[in-house]
């Protein structure tokens, strides 16, 4: 198929869980659609485990359901979130999340990523609307009022009335749409892995700031935690690098025996820390979503939920003017969009950025201002309560 060319109404770049929900929001609609992906297809058939874990808010879960997506889910897979203890240091006081009382509902749900993306693959693939072209890279971008035309790794051409990216928060598409984007590279990694444990963890998130390192512990099944470790780049490669023995000897000190004995339950993952924010979310006949749109810094849990909560954002706008014989990539339509987006996100984004670099800081002045923080969000109801629901909005 090399060279040759192929019209679309939407071609979306990027099938990650992002790019593979707006393929299947659109899957009412007689819209004809392309979704570019550059891993081939069999990593998107069976996707590996990845080690990320995603929490679920019940608005995400809502979308999913619709989507048809929740219940293609293992009931094994999904992880009820109870509570939450956010620690600082040394010290025994935890601000503490916990669900509501007497609601017999978590907070949320976690869930791996990978069966996230495997969901969503089995749905795409199996709708008429949307064809999936993996192992293609996008070489080159142009867009106007009049439509976009993006060029393939082996020479193809797509023409679309909307370009839509997906892939990454180091968007190549976007860049080649001329969109800029502040990157924030942190320099430390994320090192994932999941461990058997003899302690109890009770469903209860564990996300602990202390010196020099940033410690998450995710419940999982009953004596199977997700450990999240963030460190400086080199750290976490020398870990990385280690033993399972002399590794888990580490990592135990590094919790301080909280879960106890620990054996592995999976392979190691790391990931850089990088945060985005793209300075437009469109540009004529283009439009962006999940990370190409916005990368969160992972501490908050959120950077998919929003995603999830944008893509349905921007699908009900094309849906709408599709119906109603409008054009689907509508200046006004596209422009609401991104308010929308920027004000859904930007508190949050801007927020994260700052409890990071504050929890990060090993200044004395940074020490004692997050522990006094932390007491004020545990006495002050509005705060603590406030938190939460927005956890299980």
């Amino acid at each position: 198929m090399g060279g040759s060319d192929e019209t679309f109404d939407i071609v979306i770049v990027g099938a990650g869980p992002v790019g593979l929900s707006f393929a299947t929001s659109l899957a009412q609609s007689e819209l004809k659609v392309a979704v570019v992906e550059q891993n081939p297809l069999e990593s998107l058939a069976n996707p590996p485990f990845d080690g990320r874990e995603i929490a679920l808010t019940y608005a995400s879960i809502k979308i999913l359901r619709e989507l048809g997506a929740w219940d293609a889910i293992s009931a094994s897979d999904k992880s009820p979130l109870q509570g939450a203890r956010v620690l600082n240091g040394s010290s025994p006081f935890a601000l503490r999340f916990d669900a509501p009382s007497g609601s017999g509902e978590p907070l949320g749900v976690l869930v791996p990523n990978c069966r996230i993306r495997d969901a969503l693959f089995k749905i795409v693939r199996l709708q008429d609307h949307a064809r999936l072209l993996c192992g293609h890279s996008v070489m080159d971008a142009a867009n106007s009022h009049k439509g976009a035309v993006i060029t393939l790794s082996d020479g193809m051409q797509l023409s679309a009335r909307l370009v839509v990216a997906a892939d990454s928060r180091l968007s190549v598409t976007r860049d080649l749409l001329g969109i800029g984007a502040d990157i924030n590279r942190l320099g430390n990694s994320m090192l994932i892995c999941r461990v058997r444990h003899e302690r109890a963890h009770r469903q209860i998130a564990i996300e602990w700031f202390d010196h020099h390192q940033t410690i998450a512990m995710l419940p999982l099944a009953e004596g199977v935690s997700s450990l999240l470790l963030t460190l400086p780049s080199n750290e976490a490669d020398r870990l990385l690098a280690c033993e399972d023995d002399l590794f888990l000897m580490e990592l135990t000190n590094r919790c301080r025996g909280r879960l106890g004995r620990m054996t592995m339950a999976s392979n190691r993952h790391s990931y850089s820390l990088v945060t985005t924010w793209a300075h437009k979310f469109w540009a004529p006949s283009a439009a962006l979503i999940g990370d190409a749109a916005i990368g969160m810094h992972p501490v908050t849990a959120h950077g998919f939920n929003i995603g999830l909560s944008a893509q349905k954002q921007l699908a009900h706008g094309i849906l709408t003017a599709f119906r109603d014989r409008r054009d689907i990539a509508d200046p006004g339509m596209l422009h609401r969009y991104e308010s929308w987006l920027r004000l859904s996100a930007a508190p949050l984004y801007y927020a994260t950025n700052i409890l990071v670099g504050l929890y990060s800081s090993e200044h004395p002045a940074a020490r004692l201002a997050r522990h006094v923080g932390l007491r004020f969000g545990q006495y002050v109801p509005f705060v603590r309560h406030g938190i939460s629901a927005m956890l299980r909005r």
